[in-house]
């Protein structure tokens, strides 16, 4: 449950002076409220724009490794060599694989 940590705290005089009738009203007021919703039907209804690709065919160009680049011995991508961290056993390891 959230709790709002804006609101006025009560004091112990104030918890106390509380009857129990007002309480049992609140808890079935905060009971009552809950919704049930389920979620795999919210899901079934959601449609999301361009959604259909099976008729797409991908083309993308790939270019080589060029001379200034190098690939990672760790996550196997191909960086710039100002990424280049250290070398292990002679493979080249990228700064983000080396922090």
């Amino acid at each position: 449950m959230a709790t709002d940590y804006d609101t006025p705290r009560k004091t112990d005089d104030d918890v106390n002076e509380d009857s129990i009738e007002e309480l049992k009203a609140r808890r079935n007021e905060k009971s009552t409220s809950a919704v049930d919703v389920d979620e795999f039907d919210q899901a079934e209804s959601l449609e999301l724009p361009g959604a259909d690709l099976s008729n797409e065919e991908l083309s993308v160009r790939v270019l080589p490794r060029q001379a200034d680049e190098f690939t990672c011995m760790s996550c196997f991508l191909v960086h710039h060599r100002s990424q280049l961290a250290t070398e292990k056993n002679g493979n080249p390891i990228c700064r983000d694989c080396a922090a």
